[in-house]
């Protein structure tokens, strides 16, 4: 398969590669792809879902190597002592931040309380309510988009800072990505409209009454962005001759700390990252609608899809390896 062959593949679909907005990759430094579809340029801004999440673990580095945050295994109730526990729990006072990162967090609740969360005053806080629970820590995968919330609170009350700002200076502005706002006030309407409007947006980060931007979903940015930051991860933290984040970081981010299951692809799974292929130094920021960053180590490539909202498309990684790679 060549570039136009690939193009052409991507137009004509009717299965999952329909919704595919955008498709860039880097190899060795170099662009190799650039693709655009249904209207949009490469400079083009796109809700990237879960891919968010990816870029929560790099914050969270950015903010351990700014030494504000000693550890992982530092207790989340450190960060918020202002909190009042609720009466007759315990298993709160155990969490880490690890377990935020690796999704062994316990929850109480079966579901994610998304109205109660996203109609609250202030996300953080309102997540921390369902943090613990009977079971105590368990080590049991829960995958849990609103319980990483809490990692956005852990990094603003440990640097003093805000999210956005930390991204914008320490991360995006400094590797090439254009500077991202949050998205600001908003109401059930509008994040319904944030999930299901197929056009383009603006490059910013949906954000909570607080400013604090939502660390699970809701970061907008290109294919082209996506890659970069794929690219920066390739590179164990470094652009250039800068260190945006430590290579020990880097390297403690990908390593897989656990195997997960049929539902997840049998991927394992590291702080926020994933290694869909066992044997291969392949890793990926996943997210809904098929976006994704995904890098390969061992080819030096560094590709970045974005898609508009298709419910429930997880194999990007299994399209780009059959499909994309061939064409670079």
């Amino acid at each position: 398969m060549n570039k136009e062959e690939l193009r052409r593949y991507i137009i004509c679909s009717t299965g999952n590669e329909c919704n595919i907005c955008q498709l860039y990759a880097i190899k060795d430094g170099e662009t190799v792809l650039d693709l655009n579809f249904h209207g949009y340029k490469t400079t083009d801004a796109v809700n990237v879902n879960s891919v968010t999440k990816g870029v929560m673990a790099l914050l969270f580095g950015i903010a351990l190597d700014m030494g504000c945050i000693k550890s992982v295994d530092q207790k989340v109730m450190e960060f918020f002592p202002d909190y009042t526990v609720k009466r007759g729990e315990k298993t709160i006072y155990d969490v880490t931040i690890k377990h935020l990162l690796t999704m062994t967090a316990p929850y109480k609740g079966k579901s994610e309380p998304w109205k109660k969360v996203c109609t609250s005053q202030d996300w953080t806080l309102a997540i921390l309510d369902q943090l613990g629970g009977r079971n105590g820590i368990t080590g049991e995968f829960r995958y849990a988009t609103l319980g990483i919330q809490i990692l956005a609170g852990i990094i603003e009350r440990a640097t003093g800072e805000k999210c956005i700002d930390i991204a914008n200076n320490k991360l995006f502005i400094p590797i090439g990505i254009p500077e991202h706002k949050i998205h600001g006030d908003s109401s059930k309407e509008d994040q319904f409209d944030f999930f299901m409007n197929k056009k383009p947006r603006d490059y910013e980060w949906y954000s909570d009454p607080q400013d604090t931007v939502t660390a699970g979903w809701g970061l907008c940015s290109s294919a082209k962005d996506l890659a970069k930051i794929g690219e920066l991860v390739l590179n164990e933290g470094r652009v250039d001759d800068k260190v945006i984040v430590s290579k020990d970081y880097i390297r403690e981010m990908l390593t897989p700390r656990q195997k997960l299951g049929e539902r997840f692809g049998n991927m394992e799974y590291g702080y926020l990252w994933y290694k869909p292929i066992e044997g291969k130094e392949v890793y990926a920021a996943i997210g809904d609608s098929g976006n994704i960053i995904y890098i390969n180590k061992d080819k030096n490539i560094s590709v970045g899809i974005t898609g508009t909202f298709k419910p429930r498309i997880f194999d990007r990684v299994a399209f780009i390896e059959t499909k994309v790679l061939s064409v670079m």
